[in-house]
């Protein structure tokens, strides 16, 4: 319930009849029991791998893999220093992010780590799977431009990434893709599309959707966390 509305406290325990003070005390018992319900159950994602092997095993049942990253809006911290790691300039608002990879069924294998919005969509996926080594050597990846260099770093020959559009110059002032790379930008898209409809699956949470106000940071990962457990849940129910 707190996950999906995101009251306050004092609405909190006012719906379930008990205090501000006692609603916030039972969410942080009641939270670790969901996710621990979620991983019996198979539902949560990895958030990290020890190995390549480890991942490839993970994954050895896929063929294809979607990678995005997520962002959240976050209050804003009093300390200047403090809100300029969770700042954007991009979104031009405060966030975190997480990095997510899932298959074209739309069910999110793996989930990073909450991280503060300035940091680049690329430069946290390279911390969470370091370059040079063959982790997707054998897996059709599908990515936007945010990922550029990806193949170099990765050494990936099924790397789907869309075209980007030339620059203007004075020789080239109206610069244009051609048919062909078009159409395989429209091929991208209709695959990417379904790593964006999981986020969107995951971001029916309130919580996700609002700007996080807590001051936990445990809550601040774990929210999205247990959220995309609930999803994998529901997608797993819904192809039962």
């Amino acid at each position: 319930y707190y996950l999906k509305n995101y009251p306050t406290f004092d609405v909190l325990g006012f719906t379930f009849n008990c205090s501000g003070k006692t609603a916030h005390e039972n969410l942080y018992k009641f939270l670790p029991i969901l996710i621990m319900a979620l991983d019996k159950l198979g539902c949560l994602p990895k958030r990290s791998f020890d190995s390549v092997e480890e991942f490839i095993n993970f994954t050895k049942e896929n063929d294809d893999l979607i990678i995005d990253a997520t962002e959240r809006a976050h209050h804003r911290k009093k300390d200047y220093d403090e809100q300029k790691k969770y700042y954007n300039g991009k979104k031009k608002m405060h966030t975190v992010k997480n990095t997510v990879i899932s298959t074209p069924t739309q069910k999110v294998l793996f989930l990073g780590l909450t991280v503060l919005g300035s940091k680049h969509d690329y430069g946290l996926f390279k911390s969470e799977f370091t370059p040079g080594q063959d982790w997707f050597k054998d897996l059709s990846v599908w990515i936007d431009l945010g990922y550029l260099g990806f193949e170099k770093d990765y050494q990936s020959t099924k790397t789907h990434i869309p075209f980007k559009k030339p620059y203007k110059t004075k020789k080239n002032p109206n610069p244009q893709l051609t048919d062909q790379q078009k159409e395989h930008n429209r091929n991208v898209s209709k695959t990417r599309v379904k790593v964006e409809n999981a986020i969107g699956g995951i971001k029916r949470y309130a919580i996700l959707q609002q700007r996080f106000r807590n001051k936990s940071e445990y809550l601040r990962d774990n929210a999205i966390f247990a959220a995309t457990g609930l999803w994998n849940f529901f997608k797993d129910f819904s192809f039962a």
